[in-house]
């Protein structure tokens, strides 16, 4: 894997672990719909995807319902999930590291903008990166390659092989393969080494600490 000149970097799982805001939301939603609500380990799951697509796939909704549960999620979601989150060990340094050497660092998450934007700010991380690109909040832009596309053209970039996607899911791997980029895998977030490689990674590190030396 050669030196990148952009690095793009996935929210959930891979900067932050936001695991308790991320369920909390779902089990609010789930008990509002009247639906059952499952153990939170087996929620852990909805942590990469669209909510659209967690609320067809996994729960079974339909139709007008998906949104629904959307905007239920989002009810908790944006004045308390939102910070029932943390920063990963090592995140900052390593960050530092990268943008002292050089690179440009940018935020491509499939969670909408406002949302992925107040994380960044709350947690002390925006010095870090050149923008936060994001879903829409109407959902017309919240699949992984949408989201990449949406960056790539807002970032000027002309050859997606000089970028490189760094994500915690398949869902950010394969992002990436559907602009020919190269892609790095983390194993602290919430997919595995085997869906990671599978998905077609580079490679993948264990902890933050070894990004910049895995990047650059």
């Amino acid at each position: 894997m050669k030196r990148p000149e952009i690095v793009l970097f996935d929210l959930d799982g891979t900067l932050t672990d936001p695991g308790i805001g991320i369920t909390n939301s779902a089990m609010y939603a789930l008990k509002k719909l009247g639906l059952p609500v499952p153990p939170r380990e087996e929620l852990y799951e909805i942590i990469g995807p669209p909510l659209t697509d967690t609320f067809e796939r996994l729960f079974g909704l339909k139709g007008d319902d998906i949104m629904r549960g959307v905007h239920l999620y989002r009810e908790y979601y944006r004045d308390r999930g939102i910070y029932e989150n943390e920063v990963y060990d090592g995140i900052p340094e390593a960050l530092g590291a990268l943008k002292e050497a050089g690179l440009k660092l940018a935020v491509a998450t499939s969670k909408p903008d406002e949302y992925a934007k107040e994380i960044i700010r709350h947690f002390g991380l925006e010095p870090f990166f050149y923008e936060v690109y994001g879903a829409a909040m109407d959902e017309t832009r919240n699949k992984k390659e949408e989201v990449i596309a949406y960056a790539l053209q807002e970032l000027g970039v002309s050859d997606p092989e000089t970028v490189l996607m760094v994500g915690d899911r398949a869902y950010d791997i394969l992002g990436a393969a559907a602009f020919h980029m190269p892609s790095l895998g983390v194993l602290y977030g919430y997919g595995s080494e085997e869906e990671l490689i599978s998905a077609g990674a580079v490679r993948t590190v264990r902890t933050a600490r070894e990004l910049p030396e895995a990047i650059l």
